[in-house]
C-alpha cells in the first residue's frame, strides 16, 4: 500500500495559512485520528505500507510552514511515520520523489540524516518521478537514482519512462547491478571530513581562467586523440560547415573544447571550438596562442613551456598534496581523473581536499568507458558526472570512449549538465509514465507536443496523464 501524505487528509488548494504551534499540532492530531484506523488495518494483516511523499503535491500546511523545499518533503513523511511508531506498525518503506534529481537527492540525504536522529532506519525506494522518455529521462534518472546508489543509500528502484512499461525495468536494473560487486573491485577512499553542506546546493568557489570556473556555465570536451578529424565528426559535436557561405552553423550543444593528443588538426576548426593538445606537441606549434597544453601534474611542475593563458593539468587523488607547488598559479585548469570503480566518490573526495586546502582552481571532470552497450555509457556517465554537478563541483565535462559513438558522447555530457540544471541547451519535458490510470495515449501525446515544442530551449513543460500526477499537482 501506498500513502502519500500531501493528499491523504491534508488539502492542496493553494492557500498561504500561517499556522500557530497549536494549530499545527491540531492539524496533526487531525491526520493521527483519521490515519490510525488504516495503520491499525496494515499491522492486522501484515501489510507493508510506502510512505511515499511527492514533491509536486506538498500540502498547503506543509507549504506553508516549509516552503517548496526538501525540509518539507522530509517532515511530510515523517509526521505519518510517527504516528505509525505510535501504533507499533514498523512495515514502512519512505520514498521521496521529485522530477527534479538536485530536489530528490537533497531529499533523500536529508530523510537519512532525520532518521538518524530519532532513531529510525527504513529502507527507501527510490525515483526519480516524471522523468520524461528517450535519453534524457535515462539520464535524469540515473542523475537521481545513481547519486544515492553511489552514497549507499536505497533499496528498491522505479525509473518511471513516458515509454512502453516494460522498457523501465531494464534502465533500473542497469542501474542496480553496476553494484553487485562494488565493495570487491572498489579502492578504499582516506579522509574524514565533510566540508560542505550535503542537503543544500552551493557551487564551489573557482577561479576565472579564460571561459572556465567561476561564474561561467560548464565546458564539454570533445576527444579526438584517437579519431582522424573529419567535418562529418565535428558535424557530430555540434558544428556544421557550410561551404556554399563559408560558415560554420553552430548547434545548441556544441563542444567548447577538442583534445587532439599529439595530432595536427587537418582541418581548419571553427573560431569558437578550441583545440587542446599534449604539451610535447603544443610546444612545438608555430601558433600557440589559439591552442592550450595539456599535461600531467609532474609535467607541469617541470615545464619551461606554459601558456600564458590556460593550461590543462592532469591529477589524481594521488597527487592532492603535491598542488602546494602549483597553488599560486592562475591560468591552471585541473582534469581529475579515476581508476577506482567507485569513482564518483573517489572524485568527490579531491573536491574535498581542494576544499580543505583553500586551492580553487577551476576542475573538469574526466571519465573514460570502455565495452559499455548504449544504455551503460548514458546511465554509468550520468551517474558519476551527475552526482558531482548536484553538489556544486565541475567546471566541465570530459567523456572518452573509445567504443562508442563521438555523436552520442556529446549528446550525453549535454544531456548531464541539463539533468542537473547545470548549463541549459534544451527543453525539458516533465512527463508522466503510462500506467493503468491514463485515460489516453501518453506516449503519442508527448510526442507530438515534443515535435511542436522541443525549440523553446530553457522551457520545462509538464505532460501529465492522470488525476493523481495531473492537476492534483500541476
Amino acid at each position: 500500500m501506498r500513502i502519500n501524505p500531501g493528499n491523504y487528509v491534508d488539502k492542496k488548494k493553494f492557500d498561504q495559512i500561517e499556522y500557530t504551534d497549536e494549530e499545527y499540532d491540531a492539524e496533526i492530531n487531525r491526520i493521527a485520528e483519521r490515519f490510525t484506523p488504516l495503520v491499525k488495518v496494515c499491522k492486522e494483516y501484515g501489510t507493508a505500507m510506502r510512505i511515499g511523499t511527492n514533491h509536486g503535491s506538498l500540502s498547503d500546511r506543509i507549504m506553508s510552514r516549509y516552503g517548496d523545499t526538501p525540509l518539507g518533503m522530509v517532515e511530510s513523511a515523517l509526521e505519518f511515520v510517527r504516528i505509525c511508531e505510535a501504533n507499533n506498525y514498523y512495515d514502512i518503506v519512505l520514498s521521496m520523489k521529485s522530477s527534479n534529481p538536485s530536489v530528490m537527492v537533497q531529499a533523500y540525504r536529508l530523510l537519512v540524516h532525520k532518521m538518524m536522529e530519532e532513531g529510525m532506519n527504513y529502507p527507501l525506494h527510490l525515483g526519480v518521478t516524471e522523468a520524461g522518455d528517450g535519453e534524457d529521462a535515462r539520464i535524469k534518472s540515473a542523475v537521481g537514482i545513481g547519486t544515492l546508489l553511489e552514497d549507499g543509500l536505497g533499496d528498491t528502484v522505479r525509473v518511471s519512462l513516458t515509454e512502453p512499461p516494460e522498457n523501465e525495468a531494464p534502465v533500473a536494473i542497469d542501474l542496480a547491478k553496476r553494484y553487485s560487486e562494488r565493495e570487491k573491485t572498489s579502492v578504499q577512499i582516506s579522509g574524514t571530513t565533510y566540508v560542505k553542506n550535503p542537503f543544500e546546493y552551493s557551487k564551489r568557489s573557482a577561479l576565472n581562467v579564460k571561459n572556465i570556473g567561476s561564474s561561467n556555465v560548464p565546458v564539454v570536451i570533445a576527444d579526438f586523440s584517437n579519431v582522424d578529424l573529419s567535418l562529418d565528426d565535428l558535424e557530430a559535436i555540434g558544428y556544421k560547415y557550410n561551404e556554399a557561405i563559408d560558415k560554420w552553423a553552430i548547434s545548441d550543444s556544441p563542444a567548447d573544447y577538442i583534445y587532439l593528443g599529439d595530432k595536427p588538426a587537418e582541418i581548419e576548426l571553427p573560431q569558437s571550438l578550441f583545440p587542446i593538445f599534449n604539451f610535447t606537441a603544443w610546444k612545438n606549434l608555430e601558433e600557440k596562442n589559439s591552442a592550450y597544453p595539456f599535461y600531467k601534474l609532474d609535467e607541469f611542475i617541470a615545464a619551461e613551456n606554459r601558456s600564458d593563458t590556460l593550461n590543462f593539468v592532469e591529477i589524481s587523488i594521488n597527487d592532492i598534496e603535491s598542488l602546494q607547488k602549483i597553488k599560486n598559479e592562475k591560468s591552471v585548469v585541473l582534469v581529475l581523473t579515476t581508476k577506482n570503480a567507485h569513482g564518483m566518490a573517489e572524485q568527490r573526495r579531491i573536491f574535498l581536499e581542494l576544499e580543505a586546502q583553500d586551492i580553487h582552481f577551476p576542475c573538469i571532470i574526466k571519465r573514460e568507458y570502455d565495452n559499455l552497450t548504449k544504455d551503460q555509457l548514458i546511465l554509468y556517465s550520468a551517474t558519476d558526472l551527475g552526482g558531482l554537478f548536484l553538489d556544486g563541483f565541475g567546471d566541465g565535462v570530459w567523456l572518452s570512449s573509445e567504443s562508442a559513438d563521438i555523436k552520442l558522447i556529446n549528446r550525453t555530457a549535454f544531456g548531464i549538465l541539463q539533468a542537473t540544471r547545470t548549463r541549459i541547451t534544451k527543453t525539458e519535458y516533465i512527463a508522466c509514465p503510462s500506467c493503468g490510470r491514463t485515460l489516453f495515449d501518453l506516449v503519442e501525446v508527448t510526442n507530438k507536443i515534443r515535435n511542436r515544442t522541443e525549440h523553446l530551449k530553457g522551457v520545462k513543460i509538464g505532460i501529465m496523464g492522470c488525476i493523481v500526477n495531473g492537476p492534483g499537482e500541476m
